[in-house]
């Protein structure tokens, strides 16, 4: 069964839904049968009428009385009524603008209907339900998936045509198992035919229960395999650097101006043993907003020139990668240890005059963005690459720049703190460190969610603190109005605006975001950073390691648009001296979720906690975004509701890469060839 022919080609399926179906990420059979639904509606159970509870929702089984009657109710609109009745009650069913139901019932005859129980006047109604004949029912009678749509497609369609993907499959001998027989056994798992099957049309819930551990298992067991593997390419096929004993990271720690924490010296000796051991560092430093792990990499980056190697120190954005080469060249300059910047913003002449002096070997450690991943970019010895907020970088862009180097050491940073376990199936290719402490001199910032009618106050605290001499961050979804059909959404530059004419006209008052030049957005950090600027109205790119000791305020528009994961950073931006500061979230909406979001935000500071509610509440699809991490969006796994079978698929990956870490015996052919077919487009293996 060829599961790449194109959806085109089921039943059902004509030019204009190809159209739908492409809008949703299907465009091949596999892409159809492995689109799995958002949810199940229990249309299996009837009740009987007299047992309807007011609110409900509920199927009733029933006679029709008498023909539909058709009424006019307004100008223009029309009433469809039936009255229904089974042994035990009577009800009436309501259609609003549907002359055409009249042919669909025959008084005498019993159908069943799936819709909310409303009590009215005494009487028992339901309004525009689901129905079906009881002899022919395809909507009701049973559990009926609910999947994501786009517009114009309907549940009904979607279903058929999904169903009648599947019936192709079974008419072709169904689809290859891709787990072998063994796993299957030992883990208790359903075949993948009646797994897919029963993802989608399950007769009872203890079926799908199967389908989707099943499914779940198979998701996390590949994505492990393969970063295992990875991981065991790195350690046995690639010879590292053993680095110099002697170029002592101690040189560096006796002159900072301020003392490491227990955790950074911990993680420091974690660093030191790798690179001394002579085997390939692949490493994961994760560690809080503020938490120091910029200067974790100075210090490798020290040991690795010391030793006579260059490293790279590879940034998100033009402003951080500056701020990392002021603050490397501030401390290393004592050194005689020669840093430079390459960011896309420099002259023509500036770039050719740094990348030969790089291939000379001139240059000890060059900081920059993207920039350096092309492919003229040639360092003579490189031995240490350093990825600054890994969560912006997939597996394949940290692999390119450590191809630059003849098997150089890699660690690999993030600001985005997830539970170890977690870090094992997103970087199960890399070992962990973690700084799980905060400097001392950290203060705690004071977090408020408040709604639009505080915004005069707000507008008034801002006041008072750039009265003090203090600065203000204020945070925008938007760069312009007409982005979203919301009008309601604030933009940065409408804001502006009105801040800098109406509400903060005695201030100086800034913008910045993503789609101005760089040499523009690194001029206004510049002058925010020394104070010329009062206040700073800015889309979230300056989520990102921006450091100005003085601005002691963050305000985030429309706060319920963001992920708690990126408020957490935004709020990063301030608290990073020696004054008192404060984050503001302004939200809309009265959702349950909005409130549990923002009532976690003022209730800690601690980015661990943060990441894991953010991953409760908005699943793991959303959490870690499409792709970002060079390896799949889990189509059906959850990181967070299915930490049990992720335990089970890593300790089920570990006992098969111990015996067989190329996945080279016969009986692992299954599963060589399952992530052959998910991950060579994405990471080597």
């Amino acid at each position: 069964m060829d599961l790449n022919e194109d959806v085109k080609y089921i039943k059902g399926v004509g030019p204009n839904r190809v159209l739908l179906l492409n809008k949703i990420g299907i465009f091949t059979l596999n892409d159809l049968i492995t689109y799995y639904p958002r949810g199940y509606e229990d249309r299996s159970k009837p009740k009987n009428i007299c047992e309807c509870v007011n609110g409900e929702v509920a199927l009733i089984e029933a006679v029709v009385m008498s023909r539909l009657v058709d009424s006019r109710i307004s100008k223009g609109r029309t009433m469809q009524r039936l009255v229904i009745r089974d042994e035990t009650s009577q009800a009436t069913i309501n259609w609003y603008n549907q002359p055409y139901l009249k042919s669909k019932f025959q008084p005498g005859k019993k159908y069943r209907f799936y819709g909310k129980v409303e009590f009215q006047y005494g009487k028992i109604t339901m309004n525009s339900p689901v129905f079906d004949e009881i002899q022919n029912s395809n909507n009701t009678g049973k559990i009926i998936p609910i999947y994501p749509l786009t517009f114009n497609l309907t549940q009904n369609s979607l279903r058929k045509i999904i169903e009648n993907g599947l019936q192709k499959v079974k008419e072709n001998n169904g689809i290859e198992e891709t787990l072998p027989e063994y796993i299957l056994e030992e883990y208790k798992l359903e075949n993948v035919d009646n797994a897919n099957y029963n993802i989608h049309f399950p007769k009872k819930f203890d079926d799908f229960k199967k389908a989707r551990r099943r499914l779940v298992f198979e998701e996390l067991l590949s994505t492990q395999l393969a970063l295992l593997q990875l991981k065991n390419n790195n350690l046995t096929e690639k010879k590292g650097i053993k680095f110099n004993a002697e170029a002592h990271m101690s040189d560096v720690i006796n002159i900072l101006p301020f003392n490491l924490t227990k955790a950074q010296l911990r993680v420091l000796q974690e660093i030191d043993e790798n690179m001394e051991s002579g085997k390939c560092m692949n490493r994961l430093l994760q560690g809080d907003v503020g938490s120091g792990k910029t200067v974790v990499a100075m210090i490798a980056a020290y040991k690795a020139v010391k030793s006579g190697y260059q490293s790279a120190i590879l940034a998100p954005t033009a402003i951080l990668a500056t701020q990392h080469f002021n603050n490397f060249k501030s401390m290393l300059d004592k050194f005689n240890i020669r840093c430079e910047l390459l960011i896309s913003g420099i002259t023509k002449k500036n770039k050719e005059n740094i990348l030969e002096r790089l291939k000379q070997g001139e240059i000890d450690i060059l900081i920059g963005t993207h920039a350096m991943l092309e492919e003229n970019v040639e360092f003579k010895n490189l031995g240490l690459v350093v990825t600054d907020e890994q969560h912006r970088f997939g597996v394949k862009q940290r692999t390119k720049i450590a191809e630059k180097g003849q098997n150089p050491d890699v660690l690999v940073m993030s600001a985005t703190p997830i539970p170890r376990t977690l870090a094992l199936i997103l970087y199960g290719d890399l070992d962990i460190s973690i700084i799980d402490e905060l400097p001392p001199n950290r203060k705690t910032i004071e977090t408020y969610a408040v709604t639009k009618r505080m915004e005069e106050r707000i507008n008034n605290f801002i006041r008072q603190q750039v009265e003090q001499g203090r600065q203000a961050y204020i945070v925008c979804p938007l760069v312009e109005d007409s982005e979203e059909e919301d009008n309601d959404l604030k933009s940065v530059i409408s804001l502006y605006e009105i801040c800098q004419k109406e509400i903060f006209p005695n201030y100086k008052v800034e913008y910045i975001h993503g789609k101005m030049k760089q040499k523009e957005k690194d001029d206004i950090m510049l002058r925010f950073k020394q104070g010329e600027i009062d206040i700073l109205i800015s889309t979230t790119v300056i989520e990102v390691g921006v450091d100005v000791p003085n601005a002691s305020i963050m305000v985030i528009e429309d706060a319920q648009r963001f992920g708690l994961a990126q408020l957490h950073q935004l709020r990063g931006r301030v608290g990073r001296g020696q004054y008192k500061s404060y984050c503001v979230l302004k939200y809309n909406g009265n959702g349950q979720n909005t409130k549990e979001r923002m009532k976690v935000m003022c209730e800690t500071n601690d980015g661990f906690i943060i990441s894991q509610k953010d991953l409760e509440l908005r699943g793991s699809g959303d959490f870690f975004g499409t792709n970002q991490h060079g390896i799949p969006n889990f189509k059906i796994a959850n990181l967070f509701t299915d930490m049990e079978i992720l335990k089970l698929a890593q300790e089920a990956a570990t006992k098969i890469m111990d015996k067989d870490n190329k996945l080279e015996k016969e009986e692992n052919v299954l599963l060589r060839k399952l992530i052959k077919n998910k991950f060579t487009d994405r990471i080597e293996i």
